[in-house]
């Protein structure tokens, strides 16, 4: 053998076993993609689902509040109602008429949009103390949509002059 060879030779070995390194390290490799893209794809699955969660959960707040809002806007119609028939404009302050009078009489919404779904119920108490009366009206406002149920309660006090 040739100097040339034996130099041929011995760079060829040299080389062979970095080869067969690197090709048992492609072939460990290549299955680590598949596992980092599956590591991925559930990541963001589950990211997704709690997102989704949180929107849900969000609008149904949403709705919540939005009945309750109709709810308080019932109460004080009822609220405003009973004020008025206690306080008229064109008289005296009036005693409180008896419950049944009052359930028989409270606004009704059908035809209002928005309230159609909503009742109120109104309480109203007086007494009267030196001359002076005194009056404690309540109003209760439920409006009821697909059977989610929300009310709202206001009351004021109020004396005549």
């Amino acid at each position: 053998m040739s100097l040339e060879q034996i130099i041929i030779v011995t760079k060829t070995q040299s080389k062979l076993p970095m080869r067969l390194y690197k090709s048992e390290y492609k072939n460990r490799q290549k299955g680590s993609a598949l596992v980092i893209a599956i590591f991925i794809i559930i990541v963001l699955s589950a990211l997704g689902a709690a997102l989704v969660n949180m929107l849900d959960s969000s609008q149904e707040g949403v709705a919540y509040e939005v009945l309750g809002t109709r709810a308080y806007t019932a109460a004080q119609s009822g609220l405003q109602w009973q004020l008025a028939e206690v306080f008229p404009l064109s008289s005296h302050a009036a005693i409180c008429k008896s419950q049944a009078d009052i359930n028989s009489r409270t606004p009704t919404f059908l035809n209002v949009k928005g309230l159609a779904q909503c009742t109120v119920s109104v309480t109203c108490n007086d007494f009267e103390l030196d001359s002076v009366r005194y009056y404690s009206i309540t109003s209760t406002g439920q409006c009821n949509l697909d059977g989610e149920v929300t009310s709202r309660r206001v009351a004021v006090e109020a004396r005549s002059l």
